[in-house]
């Protein structure tokens, strides 16, 4: 039988043979937003479709800009009023574009994390030097402009090329986001080091559901809600992470926005859950694996924070 190839990056070991820990306050789910934030191109390039169009496609772009005027600016406060911080995955030709959408999640103390310069592009078409230049540019530019360099990474559209784990890990990023084979977060393999991957999904995600599968947001609103309830009863078993993917030109429409809010009240009225950034969750199981490698025991976690 032939051997398939394989990405070498981490092997196979299934959840109920892992360390226990727990998360800060002693809680088993961790819950995250990755609030996507993008920019794209007019007249050319990538870009989820509303509807067929040609270029210049005006319906399309447009659509995806009411995210960056009002949309985000609807789902900001929604997330104040909850006292729900996110994990902002930026295109950084925001910068440019929409500065009052970045100094608005710089004034919640949102996480900046790395999402190339648009999504108008996928990284994985140019080659090895471009790639770097693309991460490293990225990460340059948030630092210039918070202050600190970003944590993680997601890749637009989720593309990747061989070397691009290598690469994170080598221009200084932390974590990547871009697999989503795990519910916890656990650590990859690279040339040079080792690159955590933290839970991001593709189910509980609403480009997948709201445009690919062309689900009404009723169900996936259901869905926040179900996603939560399993998760925090597995959680018995072992610590989870539960992430929820949203972009704002798709939530950050009116009707959507009003079950977005209920679902997002229903489950915060649950409590049990460490409500957080993925920055954070990879600083914490950095945390737990140094105590592991002392010898100490998981539950130390929570107090060595």
């Amino acid at each position: 039988m032939r051997i398939l190839t394989s990405h070498d990056r981490f092997n196979y070991q299934p959840i109920t043979s892992r360390p226990d820990y727990v998360w800060p306050d002693g809680n088993r789910l961790a819950v995250y937003i990755g609030f996507n934030v993008e920019h794209f191109e007019f007249g050319g390039g990538l870009g989820a479709k509303l509807a067929p169009s040609s270029e210049p496609d005006v319906l399309n772009h447009a659509w995806r800009e009411y995210g960056n005027r009002v949309g985000a600016f609807r789902c900001l406060d929604l997330f104040s009023k909850l006292d729900i911080p996110v994990g902002a995955l930026v295109n950084t030709a925001l910068y440019d574009h929409a500065p009052q959408l970045m100094d608005a999640l710089r004034a919640r103390g949102d996480e900046f994390v790395g999402h190339g310069h648009t999504n108008a592009d996928r990284q994985n078409s140019t080659d090895e030097a471009d790639e770097r230049a693309l991460i490293t540019g990225c990460a340059a530019r948030i630092e210039q402009m918070e202050g600190t360099p970003p944590q993680g990474w997601l890749s637009p559209w989720i593309a990747e090329s061989a070397a691009t784990p290598d690469l994170l890990q080598e221009c200084g990023y932390g974590y990547t986001l871009n697999w989503c084979h795990d519910d916890q977060p656990l650590q990859m393999q690279t040339r040079k080091g080792s690159l955590w991957s933290i839970p991001y999904p593709q189910e509980l995600n609403d480009i997948p559901m709201l445009v690919a599968r062309q689900m009404d947001m009723v169900p996936f609103a259901r869905m926040i809600e179900d996603q939560f309830d399993e998760m925090l009863r597995q959680s018995v078993q072992q610590p989870l992470v539960m992430g929820i993917a949203l972009h704002p030109y798709l939530v950050g429409q009116p009707y959507r926005l009003k079950l977005l809010r209920e679902a997002l009240q229903n489950i915060r009225r649950r409590g049990q859950a460490w409500w957080t950034t993925p920055g954070r969750i990879h600083e914490h199981v950095r945390t737990v694996e140094a105590l592991q490698a002392f010898g100490l025991p998981p539950s130390s976690c929570s107090e060595a924070r």
